[in-house]
């Protein structure tokens, strides 16, 4: 969306109001001018705190549109207390009489989220630019080459990296033992191993290296969002689950095999040419539930480290990629 709107309006300054965890994310995106931190934590309504953040720090902005991403009521509220002459989003929770540009959502003609994002840059009524563009985050490398450093981090082999985690829940997530498997394979062949995530995958990637006689480099919760952005764009492959750094990894460029099970990848898929799907799309997936509601956990556990071997996605050169931004 952020990548159509600045093709349409080359000169259009672009703010974005965002949660604490996605502002780095923001700040490298070459279509973003400001970032403003949403204080709003998910499911708050603080109806007086949103009227005041509304009328004070967004109304000083002076912004000509707004773009309401959430379907929620709270989220539009925000912008309809900073008197925004048009608000754009898409109709849902009793909002309707918050937006000026209320948009139908079709699903069948726009059935990824990448797509329902890029049609609201577009006129109403409008179908969104295809090919939707390819989102991308800038690298810092400086900030790369501190980050290397301080974790005793080198690039000398080829580096292989695992990222186990999927905030949404366990259905999402191929097993460590699988992730360890594969990853031993790799170090057998002269690869190195990394594994990324949050402070909350510690454990997960405990778990992997462990399998791994400690022959990994278990980075989860040892480094910050940005620092990850960095060290995603060095590895020779990705092996993720459907998951922010999934998204993230194919944004800088990096061959990435997406691992799905209870999620679709016909709704958020990797959107990067480098980007390969493995999917057993058995009976009941996607079933979308964090814990698997039969018990068996098949999407995921009859997924074999072979089968990702047969998945390596081939690497193109940078010309052939997409280079424009946006997510």
């Amino acid at each position: 969306m952020l990548s159509r709107l600045k093709a349409l309006h080359p000169g259009l300054l672009i703010d974005v109001i965002a949660p604490p965890w996605v502002i780095p994310v923001y700040r490298r995106m070459v279509e973003v001018n400001r970032v403003l931190t949403n204080p709003f934590g998910h499911g708050e309504l603080r109806l007086f705190a949103r009227r005041r953040f509304g009328k004070t720090v967004v109304r000083n902005g002076n912004y000509d549109q707004a773009y309401v991403l959430p379907n929620s009521l709270k989220s539009a509220l925000i912008t309809w207390f900073a008197d925004i002459t048009v608000i754009t989003g898409f109709r849902g929770e009793a909002r309707t009489w918050l937006l000026t540009d209320c948009r139908i959502l079709d699903k069948r003609a726009l059935p990824t989220m990448s797509e329902r994002f890029a049609s609201l840059a577009e006129p109403a009524g409008n179908p969104p630019h295809r090919p939707v563009a390819t989102p991308r985050v800038s690298t810092d490398d400086e900030n790369r080459a501190d980050v290397m450093r301080r974790l005793g981090l080198d690039h000398h082999q080829p580096i292989i990296a695992l990222c186990p985690g999927a905030e949404y829940g366990p259905a999402k997530r191929w097993p460590p033992t699988h992730f360890a498997a594969y990853a031993n394979q790799q170090i057998a062949a002269g690869n190195q191993v990394w594994i990324l995530g949050s402070k909350a995958d510690r454990t997960i990637g405990e778990q992997i290296n462990q399998l791994c006689n400690y022959t990994c480099k278990n980075l989860c919760g040892e480094t910050a969002l940005a620092d990850a952005i960095d060290l995603l764009s060095l590895a020779s492959i990705v092996v993720t689950n459907d998951s922010g750094l999934m998204h993230i990894a194919c944004a800088v460029g990096a061959p990435v095999v997406a691992l799905y099970g209870s999620s679709s990848p016909d709704f958020t898929p990797p959107l990067s040419r480098k980007a390969r799907i493995v999917s057993l799309k058995i009976e009941c997936s996607p079933c979308f539930q964090r814990v698997c509601p039969l018990g068996h956990f098949k999407c995921m556990t009859d997924i074999t480290p072979a089968m990702i071997g047969g998945a390596i996605p081939t690497v193109e050169s940078s010309a052939d990629v997409a280079q424009a931004g946006g997510a």
